[in-house]
């Protein structure tokens, strides 16, 4: 975890104790929901480190953690017009969203919160967080092309993917573990030695799998689960 110096911004402090994020917090104090030793915090206010800070009661919101399985076809984020995107097929409540981004011609699962934490921890590629995805090639794979994907792809802008695991599943079919998340970058790294995508759904993010999950169904991460998730992402 990183360490703090004192005095901290009363934001990071929040962020830091694990009480929300950074942003949340903003709101908090604009709200006049957080106390710094008896007196309403201001954006801005430093704390130090023997400040007794107090948050109201109700002011923290109920954390939600969903597994949701996208559909083909369906938007992630910022839809054009005529596109549905993830809450025009289930309506999670206020303040959820998808933590990252699947492209519309992909499946599979991503992970839905309103927890504005999770954003930096799973999306920054410095944490090395694993992703399993399952592809289907346009043609039969050869034995190179699992070596040349294993090795690390130079792609169409000079970026050369990291190295990762590529098992072979049938003559079309292969599985690949990314810990970095480049635009397309599975289906860029295909182009590149000379292979289309006809399916691609992710399988697994980190500890959470994607299961039985239905494609427009969502299940809620609880549990150990939940548990094991949280402390890999620092936030436990």
């Amino acid at each position: 975890m990183e360490e703090i110096k004192y005095p901290v911004r009363i934001n990071k402090y929040l962020a830091y104790k694990k009480i929300c994020a950074r942003r949340e917090a903003d709101e908090l104090i604009i709200q006049k929901k957080v106390r710094i030793n008896g007196k309403i915090a201001v954006l801005g206010d430093k704390v130090n480190e023997n400040d007794k800070v107090v948050v109201a009661d109700n002011a923290t919101k109920k954390l939600v953690y969903l597994a949701f399985n996208k559909p083909k076809g369906v938007i992630t984020h910022s839809p054009q017009l005529g596109e549905k995107e993830i809450k025009d097929i289930v309506n999670f409540g206020k303040g959820v969203f998808p933590v990252g981004r699947l492209d519309k011609n992909s499946s599979g699962l991503i992970i839905l919160t309103n927890d504005g934490r999770l954003t930096d921890k799973l999306l920054n590629p410095e944490y090395n967080h694993q992703k399993e995805y399952i592809i289907k090639a346009n043609k039969k794979l050869e034995n190179l092309f699992f070596r040349r994907m294993a090795d690390g792809v130079k792609l169409d802008d000079g970026y050369v993917t990291k190295k990762c695991s590529v098992t072979k599943i049938s003559s079309d079919r292969f599985s690949i573990i990314l810990t970095e998340g480049k635009k397309h970058q599975i289906r860029r790294m295909c182009d590149a030695l000379g292979y289309g995508i006809v399916n691609l759904e992710r399988r697994r993010i980190m500890n959470i799998k994607l299961g039985s999950l239905q494609a427009g169904d969502f299940r809620e991460i609880k549990g150990y689960e939940l548990s094991e998730l949280l402390k890999s992402l620092g936030l436990s």
